[in-house]
């Protein structure tokens, strides 16, 4: 079912078996007929992990999204909640389970948290009256899901709001629980160097756990040599910017979730000939993308203008096989040819797929307020007049664009000029509440305290320093023939891989200054293993690194990873794991705080 997840230098499937596994433990609890009810935010993670057919092997006959009111009618012995620990979701439970009782006095209710048991929960559970009423109330650990065969995410969505604006540690609690699982399969990981406040917590609370466990011996030889912790605030900058490799902007145009896009659906119409095209469907085309798709391994990480070239070259790889055909002439050449042909005709329709989303992607790059608004971010990331108000930024204001790519664009100026100046940032700000409304101050403040758009605290800008010391944009980036990471942005080089790049070769002590100029402390901490674990590396073997973005990570940094393990002279393969996929949008989203939001 996942064996994507096994291709990669670490066999990420283990994880999901273990997760399959207590997942299967707890519904074995609950004997005889269940109905689960799920809080709706779940789902789609854990359908990376189980797929419908392993929960009616263990008497799931029903299940229900967790809403207010009652319950759906079903005729089941279990009901059992799914959710995650949040006092919101508790008064539902209560309400729901107040009106199965009334009618059911039969039913037995369980509860799972996900990923952690909470007090206070239990504690609101208590007070409405309920939490008798339940059987099992029970942990589901569910930190670090595997997305790909070298893509982990715990898909914790405020974490970064809830680190920057609430000063909430949960997140980092959790990202920590979910390493030790990993070392609990993977082996203890050598060694660790993190950068940024986020980063500095998660270790010392790794290393806590591990002091905890002291007389667990590990025996399992270490998968990873290292791990490297980075705060989204050491680089506020790329997820700012437009990506620009074909997943990234799959995912800015129409966003991945859990795996899956929907696009519209015309462009996917399969027409028949003679037939009236009124019966379009109207359902979005939902579509899963992995490296399981072999043509969308291969064109995902490439820069979108080097899509097209790869589409046709692999287009006349598929004719040229489907004319084999007619060369087959024994029944062995026949029987060999139709052996092939279901692999032939996945390829066929995964490309017409794939050249269907390039063409709706094409329409939107080439139009001009997509170049217009490139221009824009790509003057900001050279530093081009980073400390006056934009022309373009108003003339946007003033058409009432979408907020967001308002928000990104000033957000991505303040960056790049260190904070702006309070002039320029109070007419922004003046600008966005006058058009937009004036509910939206509290938003604006929380990019504030966030970082991501400021007034200038010192009259020090470090960005041209960094920039040039780190090699940030490279002038000419080859797009076609990549040589350097910069090609995911078409020159930008994303500074949170530039770090990874340089920690790997020549190592951190080469660019201790610019370190010192970014945001949060960098150390180096090892950790024991035990006699007989050390690895004997055979001649040219890689090392691999696992590489953990605190906050989120977009899909172009992904990519630039992707690029760094498959370099030749590079020596080093790279593991993804992240507590969020974002993008821009949906990273400002997190962000946003309206007083309706706040009611709910």
């Amino acid at each position: 079912m996942a064996a994507h997840l096994s291709y990669g230098r670490v066999n990420l499937n283990i994880l999901r078996e273990a997760a399959r596994k207590e997942l299967r433990e707890f519904l074995d609890k609950c004997a005889g007929s269940k109905a689960i009810v799920w809080d709706e935010y779940l789902t789609g993670p854990f359908g990376l992990i189980a797929q419908y057919s392993l929960l009616k092997e263990h008497e799931v006959e029903k299940m229900f999204t967790l809403k207010t009111g009652r319950l759906p009618s079903a005729d089941v012995k279990n009901i059992i909640f799914f959710v995650r620990p949040r006092l919101e979701l508790m008064d539902i439970i209560a309400e729901n389970v107040f009106n199965e009782d009334k009618l059911h006095s039969t039913r037995d209710f369980h509860i799972l948290f996900v990923p952690r048991r909470s007090m206070l929960c239990e504690q609101r559970l208590k007070e409405q009256g309920v939490l008798g009423s339940f059987i099992n109330i029970d942990e589901y650990i569910l930190d670090l899901i595997p997305y790909d065969g070298d893509l982990l995410s715990m898909e914790y969505e405020s974490a970064f709001r809830e680190c920057y604006l609430e000063n909430d540690q949960t997140s980092l609690y959790h990202t920590a629980k979910g390493l030790m699982t990993l070392q609990a399969l993977y082996g203890t990981i050598p060694q660790i160097y993190g950068k940024g406040e986020c980063a500095r917590h998660v270790a010392n609370m790794m290393l806590r756990m591990k002091r905890e466990f002291a007389g667990i011996q590990n025996q399992i030889l270490p998968v990873f040599d290292t791990l490297l912790l980075l705060d989204r605030n050491v680089d506020l900058l790329t997820p700012l910017a437009t990506q620009l490799t074909y997943e990234g902007l799959i995912d800015e145009i129409y966003g991945i979730t859990n795996g899956y896009v929907k696009l519209p659906p015309e462009k996917f119409a399969q027409k028949k000939q003679g037939e009236a095209s009124k019966d379009l469907p109207t359902e979005p085309k939902k579509l899963q993308l992995n490296s399981a798709e072999e043509l969308y391994a291969e064109i995902r990480d490439k820069n979108f203008n080097a899509v097209g070239a790869a589409l046709s070259k692999k287009a006349k790889i598929i004719s040229a096989a489907f004319e084999e055909r007619h060369n087959a002439k024994t029944v062995g050449e026949i029987k060999q040819f139709v052996s092939q042909l279901p692999h032939m005709q996945a390829a066929r329709s995964s490309l017409a797929n794939h050249t269907s989303i390039a063409e709706l992607i094409k329409d939107i790059t080439t139009s001009e307020a997509f170049f217009d608004n490139l221009t824009v971010e790509q003057e900001f990331m050279t530093g081009v007049d980073t400390d006056k108000v934009n022309t373009y930024i108003e003339d946007r204001i003033a058409q009432k664009d979408p907020l967001i790519k308002i928000l990104r664009l000033v957000c991505m100026q303040s960056v790049c000029n260190n904070g702006l100046k309070q002039k320029v940032l109070d007419h922004y700000k003046r600008e966005i509440l006058q058009t937009y409304g004036y509910e939206y101050i509290l938003t604006l403040n929380n990019l504030e305290k966030g970082g991501l758009l400021k007034p200038q605290t010192s009259s020090r800008n470090n960005n041209p320093t960094i920039r040039k010391t780190l090699k940030l944009w490279m002038e000419d980036a080859n797009e076609q023939n990549p040589n350097d990471i910069s090609y995911v942005y078409s020159g930008y080089a994303p500074l949170s891989i530039r770090l990874t790049q340089l920690l790997a070769r020549p190592g951190w002590r080469s660019i201790e200054e610019v370190l010192k100029m970014l945001p949060g402390p960098h150390f180096e901490e090892r950790q024991q293993l035990p006699a007989g674990l050390h690895k004997k590396r055979q001649q040219g073997e890689n090392r691999t690194t696992l590489v953990f973005f605190l906050g989120g990570v977009t899909y172009a940094e992904i990519a630039a990873l992707r690029f760094l393990s498959q370099m030749e002279d590079s020596g080093m393969e790279y593991v993804i794991a992240t507590t969020k996929l974002i993008n821009g949008a949906s990273w400002i989203k997190s962000l946003m705080d309206t007083p309706e939001a706040q009611m709910h």
